[in-house]
């Protein structure tokens, strides 16, 4: 019967070479006629002359915890994509955060392309030219009954004398506050939309 070589034989017991060649010097291993290592032999003579107190168990690896923080944004993306999510905790496993990546991954990508093509603005340029326009909008209304104000107290008080027969006068600055008055209202309800444009 052939036996292992000290490579073999450290492979098998999970020790380095020169282990085993310290091993075999001490007379702890079995050896067949040929120099090579008997290994059922040798483990039970090992098992036999090893102190317990020094056996090595192998080292646990050691993890890291994963934040939860990551655990949400994968269920996150992963129900974005109409995929399975990971149960509130039960844990991810790695092929979910690793589909979770790639698809960010793709994400990421097209939004880079559609940059670069000209499809996407930025956001907080959109938003402060809305922002602009809106307060020009605002600014326009608000202004409003001070210019036509006159125009259609006139007009009106000329409808109005020509319908009933008789001379009506309206008064711009009454027309103004009307109009002001509706304006602001107007404005009011909008700003209970979009705040900001107070």
């Amino acid at each position: 019967m052939e036996g292992l070589s000290e490579r073999q034989y450290a492979a098998r017991v999970g020790l380095s070479r020169g282990a085993i060649q310290k091993a075999k010097a001490a007379g702890r291993l079995v050896l067949h006629a040929d120099g090579s290592i008997d290994a059922d032999a040798s483990d039970a003579r090992r098992a036999e002359t090893t102190d317990p107190s020094k056996n090595r168990k192998p080292p646990k690896p050691k993890r890291k915890p994963v934040p939860e923080a990551a655990v949400s944004a994968v269920g996150d993306t992963l129900k974005e994509q109409g995929l399975a999510a990971p149960a509130t905790g039960g844990g991810t496993t790695f092929l979910q955060a690793k589909t979770a990546n790639e698809v960010l991954k793709a994400q990421e990508r097209r939004i880079r392309l559609q940059k670069l093509k000209g499809e996407l603005i930025d956001r907080a340029r959109a938003l402060a030219l809305v922002f602009r326009l809106a307060r020009q909008e605002r600014d326009v209304w608000v202004n409003w009954p001070a210019r036509v104000a006159a125009l259609m107290a006139a007009d009106l008080s000329a409808s109005c004398s020509e319908a009933l027969g008789q001379e009506i006068v309206v008064e711009p600055a009454a027309m103004q506050k009307a109009l002001e008055t509706h304006v602001r209202s107007q404005l009011d309800d909008l700003a209970e939309i979009q705040p900001d444009l107070r």
